[in-house]
């Protein structure tokens, strides 16, 4: 159940419009599921801004539905990720209007209510993604697959590693404009640092697991960005899109409700 959707029905029970009983039914799931193989949190969106997200890795195609189908019962945007081509065929038979991003390895059945409650509060370039290389693709796109789910816009800005840096300069003024940026690299990992000390914003920091031997399968990415100089970055784990994604996403959301609150916005 969404916020709104919990808020329409207290309303209806203080109006007289339906009963105790009826809204004490409807919340029996809360504050979570047990499906024996799994406890679904129906109370995540209510608590934390977002609904729970699937992580697909050995999880059955028969488990994912079934968690996925009990999310989507209460109107929650269903985010799966990391999840193999039969766990998304298995999604798509279930939801015909699942989205499948086969680069992002995600799939998204997209809710009945939005996370943002006014389009006028949005900001023009709230999120941009960058990466490095194009190499590190299926790592942006994990990430544009989460903001997507929280309704988030983003830009993306692809292919401008430190190897042919001049090819950042055009979008510093982009970068410039957000109020958060998911920077993904491999290698050495030091195009988050190059950002950090252009921007005023936090800078999400994705390692990734691209890069020859010695880059240790992303290891050496990390801690290149764990020891930036560039004061406003902050590193998830390698290759966790996600992660990074998800933090940036909730940047922008409390930016849209200091906004809401400043301009008496319901």
């Amino acid at each position: 159940m969404t916020p709104d959707q919990l808020q329409s029905l207290l309303s209806a029970v203080a109006a007289g419009q339906t009963t105790i009983d009826v809204a004490l039914q409807r919340l029996r799931a809360l504050p979570f599921e047990d499906l024996g193989f799994a406890t679904v949190d129906h109370h995540r969106q209510l608590r934390c801004g977002h609904p729970e997200v699937i992580f697909c890795q050995n999880k059955t195609s028969t488990q994912i539905v079934e968690i996925a189908q009990r999310l989507a019962a209460g109107g929650a945007t269903v985010l799966a990720t990391r999840a193999s081509t039969e766990q998304c065929s298995a999604l798509r038979q279930a939801f015909p209007d699942v989205i499948i991003n086969d680069l992002a390895r995600s799939a998204l059945v997209e809710g009945h209510e939005s996370q943002i409650s006014n389009p006028k509060l949005q900001t023009a370039n709230p999120v941009s993604i960058v990466c490095a290389g194009t190499s590190d693709l299926p790592v942006a796109e994990e990430a544009a697959m989460t903001l997507r789910a929280m309704k988030v816009p983003a830009s993306r800005i692809n292919d401008v590693g430190v190897a042919g840096l001049h090819r950042l300069f055009p979008h510093v003024e982009t970068l410039q404009k957000s109020c958060a940026i998911v920077a993904i690299a491999g290698m050495e990992g030091a195009l988050p640092s190059v950002i950090g000390g252009l921007v005023a914003c936090p800078v999400f920091a994705v390692p990734t697991s691209v890069g020859y031997g010695a880059s240790m399968g992303g290891l050496v990415a990390m801690l290149g960005m764990l020891n930036s100089c560039a004061s406003n970055i902050s590193v998830v784990n390698i290759d966790n899109g996600f992660g990074a994604a998800y933090s940036a996403g909730l940047v922008d959301h409390q930016i849209e409700r200091a906004i809401a609150q400043a301009t008496h916005e319901p």
